[in-house]
């Protein structure tokens, strides 16, 4: 059976969502994106020239027929800001589907835990598919999914950090508690090493943006991602074995002629 992501019904076959910010040109973001493997990308609202659509503009450089786009909140400090941006990207003809971001600090950009969990209830009554970027904090991700948030997305690290994730307990404790939506992890990637971690863990995907598109080799780097995600994936469905502090031959004595 094909292992994919699902998500409000829509399958993905790739588990790794890329982003369109930070590349040097709209050439390499494109060639980064095929490089991937991709079949998500998000797109902050505030980012597309929606007025006008004779210029040049990032959507030019996206295939829509291959790539699904997720119009993303970013840049918005409350509930009701963000709300707007989902409304506008709706109607730009972007998605229904938004990925949202309610930021309650701009050093950190850590969310606003409140305002994120209601701007999630109204756009759920909107008919928006709702991914909500988040902590890695259980109440607030049982809070979303009770909103109706078509998944939950906590955070490895602050965005843009490539600190890789941080709290391996914190993430275990959502992947065992949270079953109803899928757990994807975004923000903090920095290498493709964190990308298998968070896929190690039982995170059902991994979003990122800086860590391929501010990489030296951002196709390369792509690469790289593809790879990462696909081989954590596979790790853990196949189960690591039990970590123990002595060793274990790997040629046991029983049976051995002597």
């Amino acid at each position: 059976m094909e292992d994919s992501l699902v998500i409000a019904g829509r399958a993905f076959r790739s588990r790794l969502i890329v982003g369109t910010g930070k590349y040097r040109s709209f050439p390499e973001m494109s060639r980064a994106h095929a490089a991937s493997g991709a079949e998500m990308v998000t797109v902050a609202v505030r980012r597309v020239n929606l007025s006008d659509r004779t210029k040049e503009s990032l959507l030019d450089y996206i295939d829509r027929e291959k790539m699904f786009i997720l119009p993303n909140t970013a840049g918005c400090y409350s509930a009701d800001e963000a709300i707007r941006t989902a409304r506008l990207g709706r109607e730009a003809g972007l998605s229904n589907w938004v990925k949202l971001e309610v930021i309650g600090d701009e050093r950190t950009l850590f969310p606003e835990t409140e305002e994120l969990v209601r701007a999630t209830k109204d756009l759920v009554k909107e008919g928006f598919v709702v991914l909500p970027y988040t902590n890695d904090d259980l109440i607030v991700a049982r809070k979303l999914v009770d909103a109706g948030a078509a998944a939950v997305m906590p955070l490895g690290a602050p965005i843009g950090s490539g600190m890789g994730i941080q709290n391996l307990a914190n993430l275990r404790i959502l992947r065992e508690r949270i079953t109803e939506v899928p757990m994807i992890v975004d923000a903090g990637v920095g290498t493709a090493s964190d990308a298998a971690i968070a896929m190690e863990l039982g995170a059902d995907g991994v979003l990122m943006n800086t860590a391929i598109a501010g990489a030296q080799d951002a196709v390369l780097m792509a690469e790289a991602m593809r790879a990462a995600v696909e081989a954590g994936r596979k790790a853990f469905l196949a189960g690591r074995i039990e970590k123990k502090l002595y060793a274990t031959a790997s040629s046991p004595l029983s049976g051995v002629v002597r």
